[in-house]
């Protein structure tokens, strides 16, 4: 593996979540939009601080000491054992220090994937508690699992399904996971204020900056080819001559997905919608992480087929028939594409048993990750509420919280489309 290349890689993810950040103030209202971009900076700055001084003792490495039970005559290894602020990964060669750079930066693109769910609504000191956690316990538990020698990655060699659970790019560890927190904190925090009227009838609240969420959509996009090569040097011994077909796997699942959700909503709406549209973008990227560098890349057109159809699909399950108000579409694409990713590359792989070890792996994060996750965020719940109160419904988060509008010089508090 090439240090300086993968090192590149890394620099880039930042401007995937910068594009993450834009789409989300952009999807949400104008009111809220400086409190969304704040609440990214802190959930940076959080995650970061977390993760390196506690979360990389969970997290490990590759080869480092861990804490494994033996069932069944098999190892199962489920978590790390290193020391607080570990140091020892620096001794382990240069990519400790590549991969434990490559996890502070995705595990905070995993903590601003709910910030999206709960645009206009979610308090800043809660969003940096549940932050916390998720850079402290579930991100690295679960890190540690797929990409540090942990149980998942051993399904191959304990028990020959597959070559183990395959996520290269995080469609799993980062996406599945940000999505399930989204998932969580929409249950506990509900609706925006005016989204159901007295029926039960969602009510439509468009975005205030369609431009910025599609500006987004680019950055985004060179974000995400680091991301996918990066993870893919550093967990999968992928050599650099693999990065153009990563390269390549990422842009094709993209705009094939891209395309899609246009044709969708043409269809479905008589125009193309251009929030769905850039929903649909993101979806192809998420779910081009999985197996970005060992499908082929007509097999990353029929995923990002299949991923942008579905976009729109789940998000008007979500809002129409579970009542879940999800502004920027952030469980759908990152949840419901991630999931996808992950199947896709148990579906399309050449190796007997990988898409079983792919369920395996969806299984844990369903049936163990997100009843954590949701745990947790009860009981951050139960002692600080995570809702902002009435005032701040009627206010707007940058007022309410920060004391001064993002748009000081317009009007940005009409509720006209609101039902009375």
């Amino acid at each position: 593996m090439s240090f300086a290349l993968c090192l590149l890689c890394i620099l880039l993810i930042p401007l995937a979540t910068a594009g993450l950040a834009l789409m989300h103030q952009g999807l949400g209202r104008s009111r809220s939009a400086a409190h969304a971009m704040v609440a990214t900076l802190c959930v940076l700055a959080v995650t970061s601080l977390v993760f390196v001084l506690f979360g990389i003792s969970v997290a490990g490495s590759s080869g480092s000491s861990s804490y494994s039970l033996v069932l069944g005559g098999s190892s199962w290894d489920w978590i790390g054992a290193g020391h607080l602020a570990d140091r020892g990964i620096f001794f382990q060669g240069p990519d400790g220090g590549l991969a434990l750079c490559f996890e502070m930066f995705v595990v905070a693109m995993a903590g601003i994937i709910p910030v999206s769910t709960g645009s206009d609504r979610w308090r800043l000191l809660t969003i940096c508690i549940a932050s916390a956690l998720l850079a402290g316990i579930a991100f690295p538990l679960f890190a540690h699992w797929v990409w540090s020698g942990g149980w998942l990655a051993k399904l191959g060699l304990n028990f020959g399904i597959g070559t183990g659970f395959i996520d290269a790019g995080g469609s799993g560890t980062i996406h599945v996971l940000g999505g399930l927190t989204a998932l969580s904190l929409a249950w506990i925090i509900g609706p925006r204020r005016g989204k159901y009227t007295g029926d039960g009838f969602p009510t439509a609240i468009p975005g205030h900056n369609i431009v910025l969420v599609l500006f987004g959509c680019l950055l985004a996009l060179i974000g995400w080819i680091g991301l996918n090569s990066a993870g893919s040097m550093l967990f999968y011994n992928a050599a650099p001559d693999a990065i153009p077909r990563i390269l390549l796997n990422t842009m094709l699942c993209t705009s094939a997905a891209c395309l899609a959700t246009v044709v969708t909503t043409r269809i479905r709406y008589g125009k193309p919608d251009a929030s769905l549209i850039a929903n649909g973008w993101v979806s192809g990227l998420v779910a081009s992480s999985a197996g970005c560098a060992v499908i082929s890349p007509g097999a990353a057109v029929l995923i990002g087929l299949v991923a942008g159809a579905a976009v729109m699909y789940l998000v008007e399950f979500l809002e129409l028939k579970l009542n879940i108000d999800d502004p920027g579409g952030a469980i759908s694409v990152h949840a419901g594409a991630g999931v996808w990713g992950l199947l896709a590359a148990g579906i399309f792989s050449s190796t007997s048993g990988q898409l079983l070890a792919q369920i395996v792996g969806i299984a844990a994060l369903l049936g163990f990750m997100l009843p954590l996750i949701h745990g947790l965020n009860l009981l951050v719940n139960l002692f600080v509420k995570q809702r902002v109160d009435a005032d701040g419904d009627r206010q707007g988060m940058d007022v309410r919280e920060l004391g001064a509008g993002a748009y000081p010089e317009f009007v940005v508090h009409g509720d006209e489309f609101l039902p009375r």
